[in-house]
């Protein structure tokens, strides 16, 4: 590990001291997608409005999608098993459970 003095700020008075470890560090990747017009505009302003970057929020969101297609996944295999059980709605499922 070295350390070494870093200028923070244009007036050159602000020093920090940062810690520099020399190993390799995993890059995320980037992603570019094209949406239709007005669409990154409404994104923005989504993300604003939970105080997140463009970025955060679409992160969430495809995570958000990922786990909700796990979820339906699961369902489906699930269900075959579930119906020879007799459990074909939520309310079968509450009556089971409770």
């Amino acid at each position: 590990m070295t350390i070494r003095r870093v200028v923070l700020g244009g007036s050159g008075n602000v020093w920090r001291w940062v810690r520099q470890y020399h190993r390799v560090v995993p890059v995320k990747e980037t992603l570019t997608i094209r949406v239709p017009k007005g669409t990154r505009r409404r994104l923005e302003k989504l993300a604003r409005a939970e105080a997140l970057t463009l970025s955060q929020y679409v992160r969430r969101a495809i995570d958000t999608e990922q786990l909700i297609s796990a979820l339906e996944d699961a369902r489906a295999s699930l269900m075959p098993a579930a119906r020879a059980r007799g459990i074909s709605t939520d309310e079968d499922v509450f009556r089971r459970i409770s």
